[in-house]
């Protein structure tokens, strides 16, 4: 989340979105979200819809997106649902963004893991290109926030940059990955760290299978 207060409605807020709607495409899939859930139940939907919609919002202004007021009204009476209900979930749930982002919503974890293998560097990166922690850069870029964990701990310190994941970083590999999506290039997801696939252990046994033979067996002690 960029930040957990609400664009404030206004007229030049209606100006831009008053008018939303759904592409052809994505109220199709809204129907077919919708569809998954038994009758009387439809409100259910109202997160992968609000997610939807996200998304379209990002695909119109080149950036992440983010829901307006007037989207979420638009998905508040397609399910029947009072404003306040609609506004109430985005509030809770910290995927969905409240107020304009950047192009790459670039989210540093911070939490004890990261932070002893190095997110103070991945802090300092960010605030050397002007990331501020809820704001936007002026090129309207990179949107900055600190989070808590995202459960990559075992591969940490790690970034999460709009849908991607990207870990085992140091300050340089980071700087790398933010140069290349500055180019609008997509870098390598997942762990910086050669070699590395997932999150096996680095240069060690990888299989408890291989670990009978080197460690001290105590299956026959239990």
């Amino acid at each position: 989340m960029a930040d957990r207060y609400i664009e404030p409605d206004s007229p030049e807020l209606r100006a831009r979105w008053g008018n939303w709607a759904w592409t052809p495409e994505n109220a199709a899939k809204a129907q077919e979200i919708i569809a998954r859930y038994p009758e009387g139940r439809q409100r259910s939907a109202v997160m992968p819809l609000l997610d939807l919609a996200q998304r379209q919002v990002g695909a119109e202004t080149n950036t992440q997106g983010w829901l307006p007021i007037p989207v979420m009204e638009v998905i508040a009476a397609q399910l029947d649902m009072p404003i306040i209900r609609v506004v109430e979930v985005a509030t809770f749930y910290t995927m969905y963004n409240l107020v304009p982002v950047g192009r790459y919503h670039v989210q540093v974890c911070g939490t004890t893991p990261c932070m002893l293998r190095g997110s103070d560097d991945l802090i300092k990166a960010c605030h050397q290109r002007g990331m501020k922690p809820g704001h936007t850069t002026a090129d309207g870029l990179w949107t900055f926030t600190e989070v808590e964990c995202m459960g990559n701990c075992a591969s940490a310190p790690m970034v999460q940059i709009n849908d991607d994941n990207y870990e085992d970083l140091t300050e340089d590999r980071l700087n790398a990955v933010l140069d290349a999506l500055a180019r609008g290039e997509q870098p390598k997801t997942g762990t910086q760290e050669p070699g590395r696939h997932t999150v096996e252990p680095v240069g060690a046994l990888s299989s408890l299978t291989a670990m009978v033979g080197e460690n001290h067996d105590y299956r026959g002690e239990w």
